[in-house]
This record gives structure tokens, sequence and C-alpha cells, in this order.
């Protein structure tokens, strides 16, 4: 290839990895650890909510008494056929504001009822925890304040650049990929080391890259998409989408079926059983009872189909009559369109092959994010070493301009603030339990606050001086979480607490380690800013910048 186009491709990767590169490390670190979010929930459920649950065989009763107190649970509730670690009752809901979707499955739970020992239902409000629906919000917005349509938009425009920065990343190692690609060349020429080591990554994980960026972008996007395929390639006719939520019926002239001639939850699972005998049902997703569109969802999971989300599929059931409406969402019942939609699914999400796919996405998502942050620090030191070449022969330093210094200002606030916010907003979990009104708020603040906090620090003190003090925040907020736990093992009259199981000790275990790793880089960076080159931004020796 010739020179000039490889050098074309390098500049597209340079300023498409410095205009999405912040954005997208947020993204991949919340999605790395999002991809435990049931273990993070469980980590912060505290012990009363392993209360009895309403037999399963009351349910119905349950069901037709809440309505009956609180009908605005008709709109959409979900049934728990196990106990979920971090629900503490049989039935639950959300209250949806103006402008929320419509589908519940995935929703912050805001509402809970059970049967009383008089045998009346009992519905209370529920703050529960939101830590694991709040780390998938900023991957999904990569760190924007809501999970709207217009900032799922903002996220598709990164995902975009994302895939154009892969294709122009591979063209530039292209032509000396075999020379280039295990030489990982450690010495005294960081920026060298960096650079192997940013290729070598960006390589070895360009499967997963491709995966992440193409699925993204229909994820941001698949409602226009499917508004347009509904205008043209079927005319009205069907939803063009699998995962598309329809559109509530028209009201009707006949009486609404009272929740009480609903066929109870026991017979519908039954009833899916004997439809799929390996699908194993996990909960039951009611939607619009009481009018003429009634549904219900019997989500679960089968070994031998592809799930397209964590939590499963589902099959649709008429919640009067048990008859099947749907199963093209159900694991193994889908048609070929819908099959290769629930791969991308699947594919992004991790949701196949066990206990061993997790954590790779885990691992891969956090190189995802190691990779952008050493993109844009690359490409900060590469100023270094151009104005240092340009300098005529004998002459001082040259010194940083402002673009590059603010460029590493924002690097380091925006990543490093991502991390502090995240470990601070777990942490919050259980210190702010019982003292606050609003958890799902007190996330929000824990995180925001420290992430604009972060990012004023970086501007005001620049790179070098505050990525320290940054780095060892991150480190003393991330070992708290196990030290949280501990606490709540040692001292419970505190008001912590700690679960003995594998997947809270998993987030201690990790915890622990990424503590300790970033206490380890916060020494490396102190070290670069005393020792390294006096002309960079990333020395606090360095003079007033021009």
């Amino acid at each position: 290839m010739k020179t000039e186009y490889v050098r074309i491709y390098k500049s597209v990767h340079t300023w498409v990895g410095i205009v999405s590169g912040m954005a997208l490390f947020i993204a991949f670190y919340a999605g790395a650890l999002g991809i435990f979010k049931d273990s993070l929930n469980r980590w912060a459920a505290p012990p009363a909510q392993a209360q009895r649950l309403t037999p399963l065989a009351d349910t119905q009763d349950l069901i037709t008494k809440t309505l009956a107190s609180d009908p605005s649970a008709a709109k959409g509730f979900l049934i728990y056929l196990d106990n979920a670690d971090h629900i503490p009752a049989r039935m639950a809901w959300r209250v949806r504001g103006p402008g929320d979707g419509e589908d519940n499955a995935s929703a912050p739970i805001t509402h809970i009822a059970s049967l009383d020992p008089q045998g009346n239902a009992r519905v209370e409000r529920f703050q529960g925890n939101r830590l694991g629906s709040f780390i998938d919000h900023l991957h999904r917005v990569a760190g924007l304040p809501a999970d709207k349509d217009q900032y799922r938009w903002v996220m598709g425009v990164f995902a975009s650049l994302y895939a154009l920065a892969l294709i122009s990343g591979l063209v530039i190692l292209l032509p000396s990929l075999a020379k280039d690609l295990f030489a990982l060349r450690i010495g005294k020429n960081l920026k060298r080391m960096w650079l192997d080591a940013h290729n070598v990554v960006g390589v070895v994980s360009l499967p997963f890259h491709i995966i992440m960026a193409l699925t993204a972008v229909v994820f941001a996007y698949h409602e226009p998409i499917y508004d347009v395929q509904d205008r043209t390639i079927h005319a009205g006719a069907k939803p063009a989408g699998s995962q598309r939520e329809r559109a509530p019926s028209k009201p009707s002239t006949k009486p609404s079926p009272a929740p009480a001639d609903m066929v109870s939850p026991v017979a519908l699972v039954a009833k899916v059983k004997a439809f799929a005998p390996g699908f194993e049902p996990s909960f039951l997703q009611y939607r619009r009872v009481g009018e003429a569109g009634a549904e219900v969802r019997v989500w679960g999971h089968d070994a031998a189909g592809v799930m397209p989300r964590p939590r499963g599929g589902f099959v649709s059931l008429d919640p009067y009559t048990a008859k099947i409406t749907s199963s093209d969402r159900m694991p193994g019942r889908q048609d070929t369109p819908t099959l290769i939609i629930h791969s991308l699914f699947a594919l992004h999400m991790g949701a196949f092959g066990g206990e061993i796919v997790p954590w790779m996405y885990f691992a891969l998502g956090l190189a995802g994010a190691w990779l952008f942050y050493s993109g844009n620090l690359l490409w900060v030191e590469s100023r270094r070493v151009k104005a240092a070449r340009d300098a005529s022969d004998g002459a001082a330093a040259p010194v940083q301009r402002r673009h590059v210094q603010a460029m590493a200002n924002a690097c380091v606030g925006v990543c490093l603030g991502c991390v502090c916010g995240i470990s601070l907003s777990i942490v919050s979990a259980k210190w702010l339990h019982g003292h606050v009104y609003n958890m799902a708020a007190a996330h929000q603040w824990a995180y925001y606050g420290m992430f604009f906090a972060a990012l004023g620090w970086s501007f005001w003190r620049g790179a070098a001086r505050a990525a320290i003090p940054l780095l060892a925040l991150a480190a003393a907020f991330t070992l708290a979480i196990p030290a949280t736990s501990l606490l709540g093992w040692l001292w419970p009259g505190l008001g912590l607490w700690a679960h003995g199981d594998a997947a809270s000790l998993g987030v201690d275990a990790v915890a622990l380690a990424g503590g300790v790793g970033f206490a380890w880089i916060a020494c490396l960076t102190q070290r670069r800013a005393l020792t390294g080159p006096t002309d960079s931004v990333w020395s606090i020796k360095t003079l007033a910048r021009t």
C-alpha cells in the first residue's frame, strides 16, 4: 500500500480515536462490570431481603388482590418463580414516568407486593438497590445522564466512529503486521512499548471489537431502522424487529376481562413446560392486564437454544386462555431472521457459552477500555516527540501546546473520574442503604459528583499532578468494596453486611485485585512524573505552558 494512503488512514484513526475514545472508555469499563450485574446486585442486597415469599400456589390470589388495591400495577408487573436475590417479594413492578418505555422486564423495580398473615395484599414502595441498573445505564449511553433514545443515538455515533477506528487501525498495521504484531519492545522507550502493547491488544481482540461496534450501532438505531422497514419492506403489515415493543391495542367497547379470570401462574408455567420441556422458566412478565391486548411473557433459559440476553428469552401467552400467541423469541424456537437478531444480542451481551464467556467478556472489556485510554496517551506523547524533533539543535526543551495539555487533562479527568465514580457508587450501595430515600438518585450523585470533581481537578492541577491522587483515590474506593464487606462481617452493628455466597465473594475478590492494581499504577505514574522527560505533560517538573 502506498505510504500516503497509510498516512491518511493513520490520520483518520488518530482523530476518530480522539473524538470517541473517552466516551468508549466509559462504555467499555462500565460494560465490563455490567457483565456481572446480577453479582453486583447480590453483593448490594441487604440480608433482610431474603424473607419468605408468598407461596407460588397463592400467587393468583396475590395478583387479584394487589390489582384491586393498586390498579397502576396492571400496566405491567413481574411474578418471580424463584427467590430473586435482590427482590424480596413474589410480585414486583415499576410505575413508569412520562416517556418511559413499556417493557418492564429489566426496569428498576419501584413497588413490591406480598400477602400478609391475614391474606391481604401488602403493597410497599421498594427502593432496593439500583446498582446493576445504574452501571448498565452508564454502559448503554457512555456516561450520559439518562437512558433515553436521544442519548443512545449519541452512543450510536460513537460506535460508528469506533468501527471506523477499527478499520483504519487495521489498515495502518497491515504493512508491518507479521513483523510487529508480537514485538513487544520493553525498554526505556515508553512510547514504543505502549504502542506495541496497543497494537497487540487491538489486533488480538479485533473480532470482539468488531462485534461490539456493529451491534452497538444496531442497538442505538434499531427503532428508526424498524420504522423504515415497516414503511418499505413490510408496508405496515407487521413489526420488523423481534425485540420491538408493540403498541397497546386500541380501546375496546367490550367489558374488560377481570384479573380474577386469568389462568394461574402455576398453570401457565405448566403449559410452557409441556410446550418446550427443555425450557426453564424464571419469571412471568404481565402486560396490560384488563385490556384487550393483555399478554404474559414467560421468561427463562434453554441451554440448547440461543438466548438474546442474560435473562434468557420468552414465550408469549394469553393470560386468560393460556393459549401460546408467539414463540419466536423463545430460545430454540426462533425463525431465521429472529435467530440472527438474537445471535447479535447474545454476542454483544455474552449470553452464551456457560460460565467462562462472562469472564472472557470481562477481561476483553477492561482491555478495550485500556485500548482507548492508551490511544489518547500515545497521541499526547507523540506531540512531545514531534515538538522535540521540530525544535532546532541546541534549543531548550520545547513546551507543549495548550490543546495538548487540554487533551491530557480531559483524558485523565474523564477516564479516572469514571473509575473513581463507579467504585464510589458501588460502595455507596451499602453505606447509604437506609439513610437515603432514593437510592437511584444516590448512585447518580455519587458517580456524577465524583466524575465532575475529577474532571475539574484534572484541568485545575494539570494531567501529571492530577493523575497521581486520582489513581490513589481509585485504589482507595475500589479497596473500600471488600473492606465494606469485611466491616459488615466483623461489626454488623454498623448497619453493613456481608454475604458468603460465591457471587458476593467474587465481587470482593475482583475489587481487591483491582484496588491493588490501581495502587501499583499510581506508584508507576508518580515515578514517571518525577523522573520522566521534563518537556512532557506527564512531568510535574514542567514549566508553564504556552
